[in-house]
């Protein structure tokens, strides 16, 4: 699915059995270092409605350089499902940056991960160390499928998850970036 990116990001009581489950049944695919820097435009400041719906991000992952922009779609209750994502190489970080800084755009947090991948069926799941944060999983669809439903999905990732017998799995509907910007507004419900 093109530009759409269906993922959960989450928290879970014992990665044992998960680690266990990879190691078996998964391609393991790279661990890799990532450097995130997110940006916001001055005339319209990204972080100033709840839920955030967009996010800005310039990506380092081990020398390779991205640009990438996410527009997140919400339920009633304000969590997110799925988001349109636009995402390309570039060159020069630094070079993005000058751009940025000429627009009257202005950094907001910087992400520095470590990021273990693995292949399974139609998942990407990702074990993340966020400094300043802990220990994530993102599992994120790659199936093919247009008119695929994100909150079937989704529920998929969590029954997965449940089913290797993971433990509780809490999972928050924010990303990375505002749980460094607002550590007091970050809540996690257990699913």
């Amino acid at each position: 699915m093109k530009d759409i990116e269906i993922e959960i990001q989450v928290n879970i009581e014992n990665s044992e059995p998960l680690l266990a489950f990879l190691e078996k049944n998964a391609d393991f695919q790279k661990e890799n270092h990532q450097s995130d820097e997110y940006f916001s435009p001055a005339h319209r400041d990204f972080t100033e409605n709840r839920p955030i719906k967009e996010w800005l991000r310039l990506r380092d992952s081990d020398g390779k350089y991205s640009i990438n922009y996410k527009n997140w779609h919400f339920d009633e209750n304000g969590r997110s499902q799925y988001c349109d994502e636009y995402e390309t190489e570039v060159n020069d970080l630094n070079q993005i940056r000058n751009i940025f800084k000429a627009l009257n755009f202005k950094p907001l947090v910087a992400v520095d991960k470590t990021r273990k991948t693995w292949i399974y069926k139609n998942y990407e799941i990702d074990i993340d160390s966020v400094k300043g944060l802990g220990d994530f999983v993102e599992i994120e669809y790659i199936g093919k499928g247009e008119g695929a439903d994100p909150k079937k999905i989704t529920d998929e990732m969590v029954d997965f998850l449940k089913n290797i017998a993971c433990g509780k799995v809490k999972r928050n509907y924010v990303g990375y970036p505002f749980q460094l910007l607002f550590p007091g507004e970050t809540n996690y419900e257990e699913v």
